[in-house]
């Protein structure tokens, strides 16, 4: 028996019988053979580490764009956040946490550089239409490993597809994820707006901070706590109906002291353009990088691993265009604009 073999022996012995255990994974699209040392679900969390669209959410905007400070979050380090939390509650519930983890870790990887606004942006622009969770469907099922995907499991993949508010994960570390996402970005995101000086602690109702605390540490410990003790020995994830109310009343309150906040969210006009003008570039000049590409020449302004997509996978042009587009972080895509459109100054 190998290392693997025997990791999920013991995962049948001491994990909840609403686990996901590793060895009864529906498995991937592609066959592969079992490692002899990771479950299928820790090679899933590898594969996300390590692939090239979870290095860049350092450099992606999680609320405030481009804020002038060490210690306002990214989308990495929500996503570590989120990880975190969600790995708590799985452990308490004797969940899986390797699959737990995986699907944190993954649930964000199709976000665009900054943040909502620019997910609103290409949504506007792309008759398409474009969400972020979707998109992560698409960067590790097609996108990474340069057009091969990341082949990862079905309920990895089912967790991120359905991690958002409205979503219903099959599993319940899926599950466990929905809720962890919601309580990291609720709680990190009024500590960022408080360093930021957009609200102060008191701006906070109190009834809500009577209910859930009135630091973030108290409020992270309350709804965990919630969620855990209204969980254990359940076939469903859940919270008290008194917490899920008062935590997404909070949601509802954030979006009206910071979210919306003209203060915190003056530039986002300018991103909208940023990213529709650079959609409708490319895509005015999109067959003219294909007929480049036939030709052989490679210094096209799309990389060619994206042209490949269109004339190898039948992909829409208008997708492909998003997929280059929300990949790009903060600061390449303020380049790139800057390359294509603003001028240069003329010199021999």
């Amino acid at each position: 028996m190998n290392i693997r073999e025997k990791t999920e022996e013991i995962e049948k012995m001491v994990l909840s019988p609403y686990a996901s255990l590793s060895v009864n994974s529906e498995g991937r699209d592609v066959f592969e053979l079992p490692c002899e040392l990771r479950t299928i679900y820790q090679r899933d969390r590898d594969r996300i580490i390590h692939c090239k669209s979870f290095r860049r959410l350092k450099h992606k905007t999680q609320v405030f764009l481009a804020p002038m400070g060490d210690h306002y979050r990214t989308r990495l380090t929500h996503t570590l956040e989120v990880a975190q939390i969600a790995r708590s509650i799985a452990r308490s519930l004797r969940l899986n946490e390797d699959l737990t983890e995986a699907i944190a870790l993954g649930h964000d990887l199709g976000h665009t550089p900054f943040g909502h606004a620019g997910e609103r942006a290409l949504n506007a622009v792309c008759d398409l239409g474009f969400m972020h969770h979707e998109q992560s469907i698409r960067v590790v099922s097609l996108l990474e490993e340069n057009g091969k995907g990341l082949n990862l499991t079905k309920e990895v993949l089912d967790g991120i597809l359905n991690h958002k508010t409205s979503g219903n994960p099959k599993t319940l570390e899926g599950q466990v994820v929905r809720f962890s996402d919601k309580i990291a970005y609720i709680n990190h995101d009024i500590d960022d707006a408080i360093r930021g000086g957009i609200i102060v602690e008191e701006d906070i109702p109190k009834i809500y901070r009577d209910i859930l605390g009135d630091t973030t540490k108290s409020r992270l410990n309350c709804l965990i706590s919630d969620v855990v003790n209204n969980s254990i020995g359940k076939d469903k994830v859940v919270m008290s109906k008194e917490l899920e109310e008062a935590m997404m009343e909070l949601r509802k309150t954030m979006f009206e002291l910071v979210y919306t906040n003209p203060k915190a969210k003056s530039e986002e006009v300018k991103v909208t353009g940023m990213l529709e003008s650079l959609y409708e570039y490319y895509i005015e000049n999109f067959d003219s990088y294909v007929e480049k590409y036939l030709k052989g020449d490679m210094d096209t302004q799309l990389p060619p691993e994206f042209i490949k997509l269109h004339l190898e996978l039948g992909e829409d042009k208008r997708r492909v265009v998003c997929d280059y587009i929300a990949g790009m972080s903060d600061q390449y895509s303020i380049k790139t604009y800057q390359d294509i459109f603003i001028p240069k100054a003329w010199k021999l």
